[in-house]
Protein backbone atom coordinates (compact mmCIF):
# COMPACT_ATOMS: atom_id res chain seq x y z
CA UNK A 1 0.00 0.00 0.00
CA UNK A 2 2.69 2.34 0.79
CA UNK A 3 4.65 1.49 -2.63
CA UNK A 4 1.75 2.21 -4.42
CA UNK A 5 0.95 5.80 -2.49
CA UNK A 6 4.61 6.46 -3.40
CA UNK A 7 4.10 5.45 -6.85
CA UNK A 8 0.79 7.42 -7.63
CA UNK A 9 2.36 10.56 -5.97
CA UNK A 10 4.95 10.55 -8.52
CA UNK A 11 2.29 10.25 -11.30
CA UNK A 12 0.43 13.10 -9.43
CA UNK A 13 3.93 15.16 -9.61
CA UNK A 14 4.57 14.42 -13.09
CA UNK A 15 0.74 15.24 -14.08
CA UNK A 16 0.90 18.86 -12.33
CA UNK A 17 4.08 19.26 -14.36
CA UNK A 18 2.28 18.78 -18.16
CA UNK A 19 -0.13 21.18 -17.00
CA UNK A 20 2.26 23.69 -15.86
CA UNK A 21 2.56 24.95 -19.75
CA UNK A 22 -1.30 25.65 -20.26
CA UNK A 23 -1.05 27.42 -16.66
CA UNK A 24 1.39 29.32 -18.02
CA UNK A 25 -0.22 30.10 -21.17
CA UNK A 26 -3.58 31.03 -19.83
CA UNK A 27 -1.86 33.30 -17.14
CA UNK A 28 0.12 34.87 -19.80
CA UNK A 29 -2.54 35.76 -22.08
CA UNK A 30 -5.45 36.35 -19.41
CA UNK A 31 -3.13 38.77 -17.72
CA UNK A 32 -0.90 40.16 -20.28
CA UNK A 33 -3.05 40.96 -22.93
CA UNK A 34 -6.59 40.41 -22.16
CA UNK A 35 -6.04 42.30 -18.98
CA UNK A 36 -8.67 40.91 -17.00
CA UNK A 37 -8.88 38.37 -14.21
CA UNK A 38 -11.06 35.31 -15.25
CA UNK A 39 -14.55 35.72 -13.00
CA UNK A 40 -14.46 31.77 -11.74
CA UNK A 41 -10.78 31.35 -10.38
CA UNK A 42 -11.41 29.21 -7.91
CA UNK A 43 -13.10 26.89 -9.61
CA UNK A 44 -10.72 27.40 -12.15
CA UNK A 45 -8.19 26.10 -9.71
CA UNK A 46 -10.14 23.17 -8.77
CA UNK A 47 -10.69 22.01 -11.85
CA UNK A 48 -6.89 22.07 -12.99
CA UNK A 49 -6.05 20.43 -9.77
CA UNK A 50 -9.00 17.31 -10.84
CA UNK A 51 -7.63 17.21 -14.19
CA UNK A 52 -3.96 16.91 -12.30
CA UNK A 53 -5.58 14.02 -10.11
CA UNK A 54 -7.33 12.24 -12.99
CA UNK A 55 -4.30 12.48 -15.52
CA UNK A 56 -2.23 10.37 -12.39
CA UNK A 57 -5.24 8.04 -11.87
CA UNK A 58 -5.70 7.54 -15.55
CA UNK A 59 -1.95 6.89 -16.26
CA UNK A 60 -1.57 4.35 -13.30
CA UNK A 61 -4.73 2.23 -14.34
CA UNK A 62 -3.92 1.68 -17.91
CA UNK A 63 -0.07 0.15 -16.37
CA UNK A 64 -2.19 -1.83 -14.61
CA UNK A 65 -5.14 -2.77 -16.32
CA UNK A 66 -5.21 -1.70 -20.60
CA UNK A 67 -1.49 -2.36 -21.26
CA UNK A 68 -1.75 -6.03 -19.81
CA UNK A 69 -4.79 -6.83 -20.51
CA UNK A 70 -4.21 -5.40 -24.24
CA UNK A 71 -0.60 -7.55 -25.17
CA UNK A 72 -1.81 -10.19 -23.16
CA UNK A 73 -4.69 -10.75 -25.83
CA UNK A 74 -2.24 -10.20 -28.68
CA UNK A 75 0.00 -13.30 -27.30
CA UNK A 76 -2.73 -15.15 -26.96
CA UNK A 77 -4.37 -14.84 -30.86
CA UNK A 78 -0.70 -15.68 -32.07
CA UNK A 79 -0.50 -18.41 -30.01
CA UNK A 80 -4.09 -19.65 -31.28
CA UNK A 81 -2.87 -19.23 -34.97
CA UNK A 82 -6.22 -18.22 -36.17
CA UNK A 83 -6.36 -15.17 -38.75
CA UNK A 84 -10.09 -15.07 -39.07
CA UNK A 85 -10.68 -14.60 -35.12
CA UNK A 86 -7.52 -11.91 -34.65
CA UNK A 87 -8.46 -9.61 -37.59
CA UNK A 88 -12.31 -9.75 -36.40
CA UNK A 89 -11.39 -8.40 -32.90
CA UNK A 90 -9.09 -6.00 -34.31
CA UNK A 91 -12.05 -5.33 -36.31
CA UNK A 92 -14.52 -5.08 -33.49
CA UNK A 93 -12.26 -2.84 -31.28
CA UNK A 94 -11.91 -0.46 -34.32
CA UNK A 95 -16.00 -0.34 -34.70
CA UNK A 96 -17.24 -0.84 -31.14
CA UNK A 97 -14.47 2.49 -29.91
CA UNK A 98 -15.35 4.44 -32.36
CA UNK A 99 -19.05 4.21 -33.00
CA UNK A 100 -19.76 5.54 -29.31
CA UNK A 101 -16.93 8.41 -29.50
CA UNK A 102 -18.49 11.72 -28.12
CA UNK A 103 -16.56 13.79 -30.34
CA UNK A 104 -17.24 12.14 -33.17
CA UNK A 105 -21.25 12.63 -32.18
CA UNK A 106 -20.29 16.20 -31.76
CA UNK A 107 -18.63 16.09 -35.38
CA UNK A 108 -21.24 14.73 -37.05
CA UNK A 109 -24.21 16.53 -35.46
CA UNK A 110 -22.32 19.54 -36.72
CA UNK A 111 -22.01 17.83 -40.25
CA UNK A 112 -25.74 17.46 -40.46
CA UNK A 113 -25.71 21.57 -40.26
CA UNK A 114 -23.04 21.92 -42.98
CA UNK A 115 -24.34 20.01 -45.23
CA UNK A 116 -27.80 21.55 -44.63
CA UNK A 117 -29.11 18.36 -43.31
CA UNK A 118 -27.92 15.98 -46.64
CA UNK A 119 -25.52 14.10 -44.75
CA UNK A 120 -27.37 11.85 -42.00
CA UNK A 121 -25.15 12.04 -38.78
CA UNK A 122 -26.10 8.36 -37.86
CA UNK A 123 -25.03 7.15 -41.08
CA UNK A 124 -21.74 9.58 -40.83
CA UNK A 125 -20.62 7.90 -37.96
CA UNK A 126 -21.32 4.46 -39.02
CA UNK A 127 -18.96 5.61 -42.29
CA UNK A 128 -15.92 6.54 -39.75
CA UNK A 129 -16.80 3.72 -37.43
CA UNK A 130 -16.54 1.22 -40.11
CA UNK A 131 -13.43 2.66 -41.73
CA UNK A 132 -11.55 2.60 -38.04
CA UNK A 133 -12.61 -0.95 -38.00
CA UNK A 134 -11.11 -1.81 -40.95
CA UNK A 135 -8.31 0.16 -40.46
CA UNK A 136 -7.55 -1.29 -37.24
CA UNK A 137 -7.91 -4.97 -39.09
CA UNK A 138 -5.57 -4.22 -42.25
CA UNK A 139 -2.76 -2.39 -39.61
CA UNK A 140 -3.09 -5.73 -37.84
CA UNK A 141 -2.96 -7.93 -41.08
CA UNK A 142 0.20 -5.81 -41.58
CA UNK A 143 1.90 -6.74 -39.07
CA UNK A 144 1.13 -10.27 -39.89
CA UNK A 145 2.77 -9.84 -43.29
CA UNK A 146 5.89 -7.78 -42.17
CA UNK A 147 4.90 -5.36 -44.56
CA UNK A 148 6.97 -1.78 -44.21
CA UNK A 149 4.42 0.66 -42.99
CA UNK A 150 5.24 3.66 -45.01
CA UNK A 151 3.46 1.71 -48.55
CA UNK A 152 -0.07 1.43 -46.62
CA UNK A 153 0.31 4.89 -45.54
CA UNK A 154 2.05 7.04 -48.46
CA UNK A 155 -0.52 4.94 -50.75
CA UNK A 156 -3.13 5.79 -48.16
CA UNK A 157 -2.28 9.71 -48.37
CA UNK A 158 -2.27 9.47 -52.26
CA UNK A 159 -5.66 8.08 -52.37
CA UNK A 160 -7.14 10.71 -49.43
CA UNK A 161 -5.35 13.53 -52.18
CA UNK A 162 -6.92 12.50 -55.45
CA UNK A 163 -10.78 11.68 -53.65
CA UNK A 164 -10.25 15.52 -52.02
CA UNK A 165 -10.20 16.67 -56.27
CA UNK A 166 -13.93 15.22 -56.80
CA UNK A 167 -15.13 16.01 -52.83
CA UNK A 168 -17.35 19.06 -52.31
CA UNK A 169 -15.97 21.84 -50.32
CA UNK A 170 -18.32 21.47 -47.76
CA UNK A 171 -17.11 17.90 -46.69
CA UNK A 172 -13.33 18.20 -47.18
CA UNK A 173 -12.69 19.85 -44.29
CA UNK A 174 -14.86 17.74 -42.13
CA UNK A 175 -13.11 14.33 -43.74
CA UNK A 176 -9.75 15.77 -42.91
CA UNK A 177 -10.83 16.45 -39.22
CA UNK A 178 -12.86 13.28 -38.96
CA UNK A 179 -9.27 11.76 -39.08
CA UNK A 180 -8.34 13.22 -35.69
CA UNK A 181 -11.37 12.73 -33.50
CA UNK A 182 -11.67 8.66 -33.88
CA UNK A 183 -9.01 7.81 -31.93
CA UNK A 184 -10.16 7.82 -28.20
CA UNK A 185 -8.12 8.32 -24.85
CA UNK A 186 -9.10 4.82 -24.11
CA UNK A 187 -8.76 3.41 -27.61
CA UNK A 188 -5.05 4.32 -28.16
CA UNK A 189 -3.19 2.71 -25.61
CA UNK A 190 -5.43 -0.64 -26.08
CA UNK A 191 -4.76 -0.62 -29.77
CA UNK A 192 -0.87 0.26 -29.08
CA UNK A 193 -0.62 -2.38 -26.48
CA UNK A 194 -2.63 -5.09 -29.36
CA UNK A 195 -0.33 -3.63 -32.32
CA UNK A 196 3.26 -4.18 -29.61
CA UNK A 197 2.20 -7.49 -27.95
CA UNK A 198 1.36 -8.74 -31.76
CA UNK A 199 4.76 -7.90 -33.04
CA UNK A 200 6.33 -9.15 -29.59
CA UNK A 201 5.09 -12.56 -30.25
CA UNK A 202 5.80 -13.14 -34.13
CA UNK A 203 9.32 -14.12 -34.97
CA UNK A 204 10.71 -11.95 -37.21
CA UNK A 205 8.84 -9.08 -35.98
CA UNK A 206 10.63 -6.17 -34.32
CA UNK A 207 8.00 -4.25 -32.11
CA UNK A 208 9.53 -0.64 -32.31
CA UNK A 209 9.01 -1.00 -36.16
CA UNK A 210 6.05 -3.64 -36.01
CA UNK A 211 4.35 -3.02 -33.09
CA UNK A 212 3.41 0.72 -34.25
CA UNK A 213 0.98 2.30 -36.16
CA UNK A 214 -2.12 0.75 -35.84
CA UNK A 215 -3.37 4.59 -34.91
CA UNK A 216 -2.18 5.93 -38.44
CA UNK A 217 -4.29 3.63 -40.19
CA UNK A 218 -7.44 4.52 -37.85
CA UNK A 219 -6.91 8.37 -38.48
CA UNK A 220 -6.05 7.99 -42.47
CA UNK A 221 -9.09 5.93 -43.46
CA UNK A 222 -11.73 7.65 -42.28
CA UNK A 223 -10.78 10.76 -44.30
CA UNK A 224 -11.07 8.82 -46.85
CA UNK A 225 -14.34 7.10 -46.58
CA UNK A 226 -16.06 10.22 -45.13
CA UNK A 227 -14.78 11.93 -48.81
CA UNK A 228 -16.78 9.05 -50.67
CA UNK A 229 -19.78 9.16 -48.31
CA UNK A 230 -19.96 13.18 -49.51
CA UNK A 231 -19.77 12.33 -53.34
CA UNK A 232 -22.14 9.64 -53.14
CA UNK A 233 -24.69 11.71 -51.10
CA UNK A 234 -23.93 15.37 -52.93
CA UNK A 235 -24.24 13.05 -56.49
CA UNK A 236 -27.17 11.05 -55.84
CA UNK A 237 -29.44 13.26 -53.15
CA UNK A 238 -31.21 16.46 -53.51
CA UNK A 239 -30.19 19.02 -51.18
CA UNK A 240 -33.02 20.12 -48.45
CA UNK A 241 -33.98 23.52 -47.46
CA UNK A 242 -31.24 25.42 -45.42
CA UNK A 243 -33.39 24.99 -42.45
CA UNK A 244 -31.92 26.21 -39.26
CA UNK A 245 -28.48 27.69 -39.81
CA UNK A 246 -28.41 30.98 -38.92
CA UNK A 247 -29.56 29.71 -35.45
CA UNK A 248 -26.26 27.47 -35.56
CA UNK A 249 -24.18 30.67 -36.46
CA UNK A 250 -25.45 32.80 -34.48
CA UNK A 251 -25.35 30.52 -31.51
CA UNK A 252 -21.66 29.87 -31.83
CA UNK A 253 -20.94 34.11 -31.33
CA UNK A 254 -22.32 33.54 -27.35
CA UNK A 255 -19.83 34.14 -24.66
CA UNK A 256 -17.59 31.09 -23.94
CA UNK A 257 -19.79 29.12 -20.91
CA UNK A 258 -19.12 29.56 -17.26
CA UNK A 259 -18.90 26.06 -15.55
CA UNK A 260 -22.20 26.03 -12.90
CA UNK A 261 -21.86 22.79 -10.27
CA UNK A 262 -24.78 20.20 -10.78
CA UNK A 263 -24.83 17.02 -9.05
CA UNK A 264 -27.05 15.51 -11.90
CA UNK A 265 -24.82 16.66 -14.36
CA UNK A 266 -21.47 15.46 -12.45
CA UNK A 267 -23.56 11.57 -11.91
CA UNK A 268 -24.56 11.69 -15.61
CA UNK A 269 -21.15 12.83 -16.93
CA UNK A 270 -19.09 9.49 -14.80
CA UNK A 271 -22.13 7.17 -16.13
CA UNK A 272 -21.57 8.97 -20.08
CA UNK A 273 -17.22 7.97 -19.15
CA UNK A 274 -18.52 4.20 -18.22
CA UNK A 275 -21.06 4.10 -21.29
CA UNK A 276 -18.16 5.11 -23.44
CA UNK A 277 -15.63 2.55 -21.82
CA UNK A 278 -18.10 -0.56 -21.59
CA UNK A 279 -18.12 -1.31 -25.61
CA UNK A 280 -14.86 -1.90 -24.91
CA UNK A 281 -14.43 -3.98 -22.22
CA UNK A 282 -17.49 -5.95 -23.54
CA UNK A 283 -15.10 -6.66 -26.62
CA UNK A 284 -12.27 -7.64 -24.86
CA UNK A 285 -14.09 -10.13 -22.63
CA UNK A 286 -16.00 -11.50 -25.03
CA UNK A 287 -13.18 -12.96 -26.86
CA UNK A 288 -10.79 -13.54 -24.07
CA UNK A 289 -13.57 -16.14 -22.36
CA UNK A 290 -15.33 -16.75 -25.43
CA UNK A 291 -12.91 -17.40 -28.75
CA UNK A 292 -9.52 -17.81 -26.64
CA UNK A 293 -11.40 -20.01 -23.26
CA UNK A 294 -8.32 -18.83 -21.40
CA UNK A 295 -8.96 -16.75 -17.61
CA UNK A 296 -7.32 -13.70 -17.73
CA UNK A 297 -4.33 -13.32 -15.48
CA UNK A 298 -4.31 -11.17 -12.73
CA UNK A 299 -8.09 -10.33 -12.93
CA UNK A 300 -8.21 -8.37 -9.14
CA UNK A 301 -5.32 -5.98 -10.81
CA UNK A 302 -6.72 -5.82 -14.03
CA UNK A 303 -10.30 -4.71 -12.95
CA UNK A 304 -8.63 -2.33 -10.04
CA UNK A 305 -6.51 -0.64 -13.56
CA UNK A 306 -9.65 -0.52 -15.21
CA UNK A 307 -11.48 1.18 -12.64
CA UNK A 308 -8.65 3.31 -12.16
CA UNK A 309 -8.70 4.62 -15.89
CA UNK A 310 -12.45 5.54 -15.99
CA UNK A 311 -12.40 7.20 -12.53
CA UNK A 312 -9.26 9.04 -13.86
CA UNK A 313 -10.64 9.67 -17.27
CA UNK A 314 -13.89 11.12 -15.35
CA UNK A 315 -12.36 12.93 -13.38
CA UNK A 316 -10.01 14.35 -16.28
CA UNK A 317 -13.34 15.61 -18.24
CA UNK A 318 -15.04 16.93 -14.98
CA UNK A 319 -11.48 18.57 -14.92
CA UNK A 320 -11.34 20.25 -18.31
CA UNK A 321 -15.12 21.15 -17.97
CA UNK A 322 -14.30 23.06 -14.61
CA UNK A 323 -11.06 24.98 -15.12
CA UNK A 324 -9.69 24.77 -19.12
CA UNK A 325 -12.39 24.91 -21.36
CA UNK A 326 -14.64 28.12 -19.95
CA UNK A 327 -11.12 30.04 -20.05
CA UNK A 328 -9.84 29.14 -23.28
CA UNK A 329 -12.94 29.64 -25.25
CA UNK A 330 -13.06 33.15 -23.54
CA UNK A 331 -9.72 33.67 -24.58
CA UNK A 332 -10.18 32.27 -27.55
CA UNK A 333 -13.56 34.49 -28.67
CA UNK A 334 -11.74 37.69 -27.06
CA UNK A 335 -8.75 37.31 -29.62
CA UNK A 336 -10.79 37.37 -32.45
CA UNK A 337 -12.32 40.73 -31.71
CA UNK A 338 -9.23 41.96 -31.03
CA UNK A 339 -8.18 42.62 -34.87
CA UNK A 340 -4.98 41.59 -33.83
CA UNK A 341 -3.90 38.40 -36.35
CA UNK A 342 -0.34 38.05 -35.01
CA UNK A 343 -1.86 37.58 -31.57
CA UNK A 344 -4.25 34.96 -32.88
CA UNK A 345 -1.40 33.22 -34.42
CA UNK A 346 0.82 32.90 -31.22
CA UNK A 347 -2.19 31.40 -29.01
CA UNK A 348 -3.01 29.12 -31.51
CA UNK A 349 1.04 28.16 -31.51
CA UNK A 350 1.55 27.88 -27.82
CA UNK A 351 -2.14 26.57 -26.73
CA UNK A 352 -1.53 23.47 -29.17
CA UNK A 353 1.95 23.05 -27.39
CA UNK A 354 0.80 23.17 -23.94
CA UNK A 355 -2.50 21.03 -24.47
CA UNK A 356 -0.45 18.69 -26.38
CA UNK A 357 2.09 18.10 -23.39
CA UNK A 358 -1.11 17.24 -21.13
CA UNK A 359 -2.45 14.96 -23.41
CA UNK A 360 -3.35 11.47 -21.83
CA UNK A 361 -3.33 9.53 -25.32
CA UNK A 362 0.11 11.19 -26.08
CA UNK A 363 1.60 10.11 -23.18
CA UNK A 364 0.45 6.88 -22.93
CA UNK A 365 1.88 5.92 -26.54
CA UNK A 366 5.55 7.96 -24.99
CA UNK A 367 5.36 5.72 -22.44
CA UNK A 368 5.29 2.50 -24.88
CA UNK A 369 7.74 3.80 -26.98
CA UNK A 370 10.02 4.63 -24.03
CA UNK A 371 9.86 0.94 -23.28
CA UNK A 372 9.92 -0.77 -26.30
CA UNK A 373 12.97 1.29 -27.56
CA UNK A 374 14.58 0.28 -24.49
CA UNK A 375 15.10 3.63 -23.59
CA UNK A 376 16.73 5.37 -26.61
CA UNK A 377 13.49 7.44 -27.83
CA UNK A 378 12.70 9.40 -24.23
CA UNK A 379 9.04 9.80 -23.66
CA UNK A 380 9.11 13.68 -22.41
CA UNK A 381 11.20 14.57 -25.52
CA UNK A 382 9.02 12.57 -27.93
CA UNK A 383 6.23 14.36 -25.97
CA UNK A 384 7.78 17.92 -26.53
CA UNK A 385 8.60 17.22 -30.40
CA UNK A 386 5.17 16.09 -31.05
CA UNK A 387 3.43 19.51 -29.55
CA UNK A 388 5.90 21.28 -31.42
CA UNK A 389 4.78 19.60 -34.29
CA UNK A 390 1.03 20.44 -33.21
CA UNK A 391 1.95 23.89 -32.40
CA UNK A 392 3.26 24.47 -35.65
CA UNK A 393 0.12 23.11 -37.10
CA UNK A 394 -2.81 25.01 -35.33
CA UNK A 395 -0.55 27.81 -35.81
CA UNK A 396 -0.40 28.02 -39.89
CA UNK A 397 -3.96 26.52 -39.59
CA UNK A 398 -5.22 29.43 -37.99
CA UNK A 399 -3.52 31.42 -40.69
CA UNK A 400 -5.40 29.51 -43.26
CA UNK A 401 -8.24 30.40 -41.95
CA UNK A 402 -7.79 33.76 -41.61
CA UNK A 403 -6.24 34.06 -44.83
CA UNK A 404 -8.86 32.69 -46.58
CA UNK A 405 -6.67 30.05 -48.44
CA UNK A 406 -8.62 26.54 -49.74
CA UNK A 407 -7.34 24.04 -46.96
CA UNK A 408 -6.77 21.13 -49.37
CA UNK A 409 -3.91 23.17 -50.52
CA UNK A 410 -2.15 23.23 -47.33
CA UNK A 411 -2.82 19.43 -46.41
CA UNK A 412 -1.67 18.27 -50.21
CA UNK A 413 1.75 20.26 -49.84
CA UNK A 414 1.97 18.75 -45.77
CA UNK A 415 1.22 15.15 -46.99
CA UNK A 416 3.97 15.59 -49.76
CA UNK A 417 6.52 16.41 -46.79
CA UNK A 418 5.63 13.37 -45.23
CA UNK A 419 6.79 10.99 -48.26
CA UNK A 420 9.35 12.70 -48.47
CA UNK A 421 10.40 12.45 -44.49
CA UNK A 422 9.64 8.81 -44.74
CA UNK A 423 12.10 8.05 -47.26
CA UNK A 424 15.13 9.96 -45.03
CA UNK A 425 13.65 9.11 -41.75
CA UNK A 426 15.33 5.68 -40.05
CA UNK A 427 12.86 3.06 -39.77
CA UNK A 428 12.49 2.92 -36.24
CA UNK A 429 11.15 6.47 -36.07
CA UNK A 430 8.61 5.96 -38.99
CA UNK A 431 6.19 4.17 -37.30
CA UNK A 432 6.05 5.83 -33.84
CA UNK A 433 5.88 9.51 -36.40
CA UNK A 434 2.36 8.59 -37.93
CA UNK A 435 0.93 6.89 -34.94
CA UNK A 436 2.20 10.60 -33.03
CA UNK A 437 -0.73 11.79 -35.74
CA UNK A 438 -3.46 10.26 -34.67
CA UNK A 439 -3.27 10.66 -30.77
CA UNK A 440 -2.57 14.48 -30.23
CA UNK A 441 -6.32 15.38 -31.41
CA UNK A 442 -7.62 13.72 -28.30
CA UNK A 443 -9.69 14.92 -24.74
CA UNK A 444 -7.47 17.94 -24.21
CA UNK A 445 -7.02 19.77 -27.58
CA UNK A 446 -10.19 18.98 -29.61
CA UNK A 447 -12.48 21.40 -27.87
CA UNK A 448 -10.30 23.78 -27.41
CA UNK A 449 -9.10 23.69 -31.39
CA UNK A 450 -12.45 23.23 -32.54
CA UNK A 451 -14.12 26.07 -30.56
CA UNK A 452 -10.68 28.64 -31.69
CA UNK A 453 -11.58 27.42 -35.48
CA UNK A 454 -15.18 28.18 -35.26
CA UNK A 455 -14.49 31.73 -32.93
CA UNK A 456 -12.29 32.77 -36.05
CA UNK A 457 -14.84 31.97 -38.68
CA UNK A 458 -17.45 33.19 -36.97
CA UNK A 459 -15.49 36.69 -36.61
CA UNK A 460 -13.94 37.45 -39.81
CA UNK A 461 -15.75 38.84 -42.35
CA UNK A 462 -16.22 36.89 -46.04
CA UNK A 463 -15.61 33.41 -43.68
CA UNK A 464 -18.11 30.70 -43.24
CA UNK A 465 -18.40 28.81 -40.04
CA UNK A 466 -20.00 26.18 -41.42
CA UNK A 467 -16.98 25.51 -44.07
CA UNK A 468 -14.04 27.62 -42.74
CA UNK A 469 -14.63 26.69 -39.17
CA UNK A 470 -13.46 22.93 -39.58
CA UNK A 471 -9.52 21.78 -40.24
CA UNK A 472 -7.64 22.82 -37.30
CA UNK A 473 -7.89 19.75 -36.26
CA UNK A 474 -6.57 18.07 -39.54
CA UNK A 475 -4.00 20.64 -39.37
CA UNK A 476 -2.87 19.41 -35.34
CA UNK A 477 -3.13 15.66 -36.79
CA UNK A 478 -0.50 16.10 -40.06
CA UNK A 479 2.56 18.55 -38.42
CA UNK A 480 3.71 16.29 -35.85
CA UNK A 481 4.19 13.61 -37.97
CA UNK A 482 6.86 15.90 -40.04
CA UNK A 483 8.41 16.86 -36.71
CA UNK A 484 8.94 13.56 -35.26
CA UNK A 485 10.39 11.98 -38.59
CA UNK A 486 12.62 15.15 -38.82
CA UNK A 487 14.34 14.33 -34.96
CA UNK A 488 14.60 11.08 -36.17
CA UNK A 489 16.67 12.44 -39.33
CA UNK A 490 18.68 14.99 -37.05
CA UNK A 491 19.35 12.07 -34.31
CA UNK A 492 20.41 9.68 -37.25
CA UNK A 493 23.10 12.20 -38.35
CA UNK A 494 24.07 13.67 -35.37
CA UNK A 495 25.16 9.76 -34.28
CA UNK A 496 26.88 9.11 -37.75
CA UNK A 497 28.83 12.16 -37.12
CA UNK A 498 29.49 11.41 -33.82
CA UNK A 499 30.80 7.77 -34.61
CA UNK A 500 32.86 9.21 -38.02
CA UNK A 501 34.92 11.81 -35.12
CA UNK A 502 35.10 9.09 -32.79
CA UNK A 503 36.85 6.58 -36.06
CA UNK A 504 39.16 9.10 -37.19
Amino acid sequence: MKESLKIFAGDLKNSFKDLLPIIIVVALFQGAIIQAMPANITSITIGLFIVAVGLALFIRGLELGIFPIGEGLAVDFAKKGSVFWLLLFAFTIGFSTTVAEPALIAIADKAAVISHGLIDAFWLRMTVALSVGFAIALGTLRILLGHPIAYYIISGYILVVIVTFFTPAEIIGLAYDSGGVTTSTVTVPLVAALGIGLASSIKGRNPAIDGFGLIAFASLTPMIFVQVYGIIVYTFMDTPATQGITTVVEGGKAVASTYTFSAYDTLMALVGTIKDVTPILLVIFFFQYAIIKKPVVHLHKIITGIIMVVLGLYAFIMGLEMGLFPIGETIALQLTGMSNNLLIYLFAFLIGFSTTMAEPALLAIAIKAEEISEGNIKQNILRMIVALGVAVGIGLGAYRLVSGDPIHYYIIGGYILVILFTYFAPRYIVPIAYDSGGVTTSTVTVPLVAALGLGLAENIEGRNPLIDGFGLIAFASLFPMLTVMGYGIHAEYYKKKKLKGEIS
